[in-house]
């Protein structure tokens, strides 16, 4: 592949984006794991034009997701991803990013006027996209989350705050970590019902407290050594983090911790990687978003009233770690 080409592949990538993201928004992949078949048995069952369909299979086969023998199609060891009966689906996740097409779509604009204003805080999601967006936080989740709680000393902490903490993902992986810990997980009403089922699956229903509320109105259930906020500042701005830094540090125990998880930038702001990029989809999604330097965290925290404000994991993504303390007194 020569120069030209390689670079012209990075501005036609969108392509491939588009086809993958139809073809998990039609269900194909599952339908072909359950049953492979040909492109016309597959346009039959899902409602589709025969020749648009066969175009989009012989695409995802030369995309390396589909095979095709004798024109019968199925997914190969990556497509198989995309099925929702595969033990480590990605399909809420793409369906997700099937949804962020259209916000996506008005950057543009949004780099000629700015951002969103009087627009609600934090991430706007329609109420028939919970499921689909909580899904795609656990799918992003599950396999970092352990990792978290692994390199993060745990042993010190009694009760776990897990501040927006949607399905439980952070909280599950924290009380296997610690099983001498309790929680109370704290989200909007409509993602109770997702965390008590997910909780109760893995038996840790009797472990945790589910407090409704929305951290942008109400006060915060107190009574918690450990406070996380995990994938929550990039949704705010700056005066919102603020805000919610105030909450946290009225809700903590005397000496308690609260415990940050996201990007945080270096002073260029394009390390690490992913949040640079990660800062436009704030832009294109919220109304104050972005992704901060670890400088810009400590200001917040300070100013909220937190002490031994530091940095303890340097991440390549959104695996970054910082703590600040509450005084005793």
């Amino acid at each position: 592949m020569g120069k030209m080409d390689a670079i012209m592949g990075d501005a036609r990538g969108f392509m491939k984006s588009r086809v993958i993201l139809t073809a998990s928004e039609l269900d194909l992949f599952t339908q072909l794991e359950e049953e492979p078949g040909t492109a016309r048995e597959v346009a039959r069952a899902r409602g589709l034009d025969p020749r648009a369909a066969t175009r989009l299979l012989d695409c995802l086969v030369v995309l390396g997701f589909l095979r095709k023998d004798n024109g019968i199609y199925s997914p190969t060891e990556s497509g198989a991803f995309y099925s929702s009966r595969h033990p480590e689906s990605v399909l809420p996740m793409v369906l997700h990013l099937s949804r962020l097409w259209g916000t996506w779509s008005g950057l543009t604009e949004l780099v000629r006027e700015g951002g969103h204003r009087g627009r609600e805080p934090g991430l706007q999601v329609e109420e028939w996209d919970w499921k689909s967006f909580i899904g795609a936080m656990h799918v992003v989740g599950r396999e970092l989350s352990v990792t978290i709680a692994a390199d993060y000393d745990l042993s010190r902490f009694q009760c776990l705050l897990d501040i927006g903490g949607a399905s439980g993902t952070y909280t599950i992986a924290f009380l296997r970590r610690n099983p001498a810990m309790t929680a109370v997980l704290y989200d909007l009403e409509n993602v109770m019902d997702m965390a008590r089922e997910r909780l109760a699956e893995e038996g840790l229903l009797e472990k945790v407290r589910l407090a409704v509320g929305d951290f942008y109105r109400d006060e915060l259930p107190g009574g918690c050594d450990l406070a996380l906020l995990s994938a929550i500042i990039h949704q705010n701005s700056p005066q919102e983090n603020l805000d919610l830094y105030r909450k946290v540090f009225r809700a903590l125990e005397p000496g308690g911790t609260l415990l940050i998880r996201d990007h945080i930038m270096d002073e260029s702001r394009t390390h690490p990687p992913g949040g640079a990029m990660f800062a436009i989809n704030m832009l294109v999604n919220t109304r104050g978003g972005d992704t901060y330097t670890f400088k810009e965290v400590e200001e917040g925290l300070l100013m909220a009233g937190f002490t031994e404000v530091r940095q303890v994991r340097h991440g390549m993504d959104m695996d970054c770690l910082v703590e600040g303390r509450k005084p005793l007194a």
